[in-house]
């Protein structure tokens, strides 16, 4: 009887460069979610096809329901995908698969040209670029999951993890999805990507008026810091000032200031045992209640909340 359970069908791209550990880990966790199917005799199950770039021509008939683009730790393959993967890829989409995919994984599927005006995330060191390559997408990287229906994204190299959890939730159920974290020991609960951000700007954008301003909110942010002052340093114009330093930064200046405040108090509470309004006082805020609204703003977590999820 269990031989007539239906499968969802899933394709995994084991593309060059593609992070091993996560292909052998989705290998495995579909395997262990379809045994699971067959222990508690769920009516359904899966079903997992690993698939190099040279396999794809066999399987230009086939309809997967899931097709599955892994994280990868290095190389250019995801700048520059084969357009004959970027053309199986469309295919799938038009016969009713869901592209799901990891990290720098993103690029691949934005490069089909399928993501226009769609919301979806990718690593937040990868942000950036993603932005200036793909300004016609929504993309949000404080998001670990985005899910937009036929296509589903997630963030970081280990939040494979959470879009696997996430497919097995959707074409299988959540209690299955639930059962399958236990076994695994896997937080099942929602997080987000911006609770493991950390604030690093960009200094080799090669405006060096703009940088030496960088320089100077980096020694000082716990000073108050005025845009008249920034624009003086800057020896251009308040409004030349505001253009240039939202060009190649892309924040407002005091936008960037809170940004920055915010990461040295989150290394703060990781590193010490210091009160939150010591830190506060530290990173430059006098009322430590706006430093909490904005920490929370930020980060997603209140203080005490994110001391707790990341200080031994």
């Amino acid at each position: 009887m269990s031989n007539l359970r239906p499968k969802v069908q899933i394709a995994l791209l084991d593309y060059p460069e593609a992070m091993q550990s996560s292909v052998l880990g989705f290998c495995e966790l579909f395997g262990l979610a379809e045994r699971l199917c067959r222990q508690h005799h769920y009516p359904f199950g899966f079903e997992l096809q690993r698939l190099s770039l040279q396999q794809l021509s066999q399987f230009q008939a086939s309809a997967f329901q899931v097709v599955l683009i892994p994280p990868c730790l290095e190389g250019e393959f995801y700048r520059h995908p084969d357009p004959l993967l970027l053309q199986w890829l469309r295919e799938q989409h038009r016969l009713g698969a869901t592209l799901a995919c990891a990290c720098a994984g993103s690029f691949i599927v934005a490069a089909t040209g399928l993501l226009a005006r769609r919301p979806v995330t990718t690593h937040w060191q990868l942000a950036s670029e993603f932005a200036d390559r793909f300004g016609d997408v929504v993309l949000n990287a404080d998001k670990i999951l985005i899910d937009d229906g036929d296509v589903i994204s997630a963030g970081g190299l280990m939040a494979w993890l959470d879009l696997g959890l996430a497919l097995v939730a959707r074409f299988g159920s959540e209690p299955l999805m639930r059962q399958l974290g236990k076994v695994l020991l896997v937080d099942t609960g929602a997080r987000e990507q911006r609770y493991y951000q950390r604030f690093a700007p960009r200094l080799d954008h090669g405006d060096a008026a703009i940088v030496r301003v960088q320089h100077h909110i980096q020694s000082q942010y716990a000073q108050g810091i005025s845009v008249a002052e920034l624009a003086r340093l800057s020896t251009l114009t308040e409004r030349t000032f505001l253009r240039r330093f939202a060009k190649n930064t892309g924040l407002k200046p005091l936008h960037y200031l809170q940004r920055l405040r915010i990461q040295q108090a989150c290394d703060l509470l990781e590193s010490t045992a210091d009160s939150v309004e010591l830190i506060a006082a530290r990173v430059g805020y006098e009322d430590s209640g706006a430093f909490r609204r904005v920490f929370i703003r930020l980060m997603g977590l209140a203080p005490r909340e994110f001391r707790l999820r990341f200080r031994r």
